[in-house]
């Protein structure tokens, strides 16, 4: 089954947890250091569009890119709440194409982490590079080893709600990386019977060097890496860290 077909259903349900408004605070502020106040940004796996909408509210013209057709669908619904005049497409980040370039492409929420191959990522990256505008920048998050180590691997989450119930099982290889997740979902139908739903979602650690490699490789220039949402260098103990490439290669 696709990843995230029956999970888009209620993935902002789950994951009303996440303070959204901090995360673009955050990202705006990455984004203003390096004089980007407004223009075109490209939301790289942007999902159902949460984060996506919150940077249009702060004045930028956003594109949405995800590979869900589910999730893009509940982003277009939010558009046509909220009036934004956001350009979503369906598209694999592995091959994605624009119609121009960007001044910034952002990727936020685990999304590097799906891509599996080292190759790929570095592929992902070149792309990134082409779209980008002069001197543009590439914003991204990444889950860490430790985190899949010590905070998700080998272990079960499960939670109980009205409308739907997840169990959420993590098994991380230490050898290939590679952190596997079993997601049963049941969802409540308009019957009130509830349908099971199984996906499986597998995300990679890749390890600072690794990701400066990829960057270099890709063309672009590697400018800093952050433990997240601070300014912090990335330490041993990060879960999550953030990624600032410059685009490099076009003139000016």
């Amino acid at each position: 089954m696709e990843a995230y077909e029956g999970f888009a259903e209620v993935y902002d349900l789950f994951m009303d947890n996440i303070p959204y408004e901090d995360w673009c605070s955050y990202v705006s502020g990455l984004l203003k250091e390096y004089k980007i106040n407004d223009g075109l940004i490209l939301d790289l796996g942007c999902g159902t569009g949460s984060l996506t909408e919150l940077l249009a509210e702060r004045g930028y013209d956003m594109i949405g890119v995800d590979n869900s057709e589910d999730m893009l669908q509940i982003a277009m619904e939010k558009r046509a709440e909220s009036g934004k005049d956001i350009l979503y497409l369906k598209q694999d980040m592995r091959e994605f194409e624009l119609y121009g370039t960007v001044r910034a492409v952002i990727s936020i929420c685990d999304c590097m982490n799906y891509i599996l191959e080292y190759k790929d990522l570095t592929n992902v990256f070149r792309l990134v590079n082409n779209y980008l505008d002069p001197g543009g920048i590439f914003i991204f998050d990444m889950n860490t080893a430790y985190k899949y180590e010590t905070v998700m691997g080998d272990s079960t989450i499960a939670e109980d709600r009205e409308e739907c119930s997840f169990i959420w099982d993590n098994y991380y290889d230490k050898e290939t990386g590679v952190n596997e997740y079993g997601l049963s979902l049941f969802i409540r139908q308009q019957d009130d019977l509830y349908r099971k739903y199984t996906e499986y979602h597998y995300q990679k650690s890749y390890t600072l060097s690794q990701v400066k490699s990829a960057i270099a490789e890709s063309g672009m220039e590697f400018v800093a890496a952050y433990d997240a949402f601070t300014r912090e260098p990335v330490k041993e103990t990060s879960e999550r860290i953030y990624v600032i490439a410059r685009e490099h290669g076009k003139e000016l």
